[in-house]
């Protein structure tokens, strides 16, 4: 059995969809369905059960055996930027995951988990070192704290223990999460329903629209998890982005390129956004390429095209 937490969100569905390519079906999933738009995501998908979080922590706390656990793939978390509840986050990102880590060190199973390149803060260095590492909200110390955690495990750990320090995702399933969807399908459905896409204007020295991030489709990131899935003697924390950054202008002409009409229209930037925002963001995959992740990855202008055509049929 493999355990997928977050089974009805973004990455956690697709990777369900994918197990489910592979021909496996013995899933748990594991999510918070108070947003119940979320089923939709699993909807097309064969999974063994169900479980609400708050039962499987119980479960998990309280000393419960599930029966042969081959992995959990570990992407429940509060992915909100914007959210300063830090004892929430704490709880339900920090104390989460350090459970399951040890369930799984406990049980032989392997485990891999989201962590995020929002660790790196504002910093313009994005290799997996600590000195790089300056979170600036309450999410990103909350994964920051976790990886600190995980690497005093991993020299005596016993089992497979992987983070995946996601870079922009975008792609299929993500609709559900609102404000925190990709710029790609808010500038879709702008364009739809004004013709004009909406971006920043300029901020930290970069000029509108021009600030840059490591935008990885979907898909990719499922790719990377499934490799390591099959690959247990691999472990360690992994920036998980193409290794090229682009810009937001790039992700809005993509969309109108497919559309093949609309504008952009630069909006001043956010007030509350100012210090906790990251402008640029450039994965080095050098610790995964040595890992021996060969696999190229799509560009925006590739990823774009796929997720439209997923999004508007």
């Amino acid at each position: 059995m493999i355990i997928v937490t977050g089974g009805a969100g973004f990455i956690g569905s697709n990777l369900v969809r994918a197990l489910n390519l592979r021909g496996r079906t013995d899933i748990l999933v594991v999510d918070h369905l108070k947003n119940g738009v979320k089923f939709k995501n699993i909807a097309d998908c064969e999974i063994m059960d169900y479980l609400e979080r708050d039962s499987f922590i119980e479960k998990i706390n309280s000393g419960f055996v599930f029966p042969k656990v081959e992995a959990i793939l570990h992407e429940g978390a509060c992915s909100a930027t914007t959210e300063w509840d830090g004892r929430f986050m704490m709880q339900n990102n920090y104390e989460y995951s350090k459970s399951l880590l040890h369930y799984c060190q406990e049980h032989k199973a392997q485990y891999l988990y989201a962590s995020s390149a929002s660790v790196y803060g504002a910093g313009k260095a994005f290799k997996e070192k600590r000195e790089n590492e300056h979170p600036i909200n309450m999410y990103a110390y909350s994964k920051f704290l976790f990886d600190q955690y995980v690497r005093r495990i991993l020299p005596k750990a016993k089992n497979q223990i992987v983070g995946f320090r996601y870079f922009n995702v975008y792609g299929p399933r993500e609709q559900h999460k609102g404000t925190m969807s990709s710029t790609a399908f808010h500038f879709n459905n702008q364009i739809k329903s004004e013709g004009v896409a909406r971006l920043f204007a300029g901020s930290d020295g970069y000029a509108d629209g021009e600030q840059r991030r490591d935008f990885i489709y979907v898909d990719d990131a499922v790719k990377v998890n499934l490799w390591f899935l099959d690959n247990p003697d691999k472990s360690g924390i992994f920036n998980l982005g193409t290794g090229r950054s682009q810009s937001f202008n790039d992700v809005a002409n993509a969309v109108i390129d497919w559309h093949g009409t609309g504008q952009k229209n630069y909006i001043e930037f956010p007030q509350q956004l100012k210090g906790s925002y990251q402008s640029f963001t450039e994965a080095d995959i050098s610790k995964l390429r040595q890992a021996g992740y060969s696999e190229e990855f799509a560009s925006v202008e590739q990823g774009v095209k796929l997720y439209l055509d997923w999004l508007n049929t």
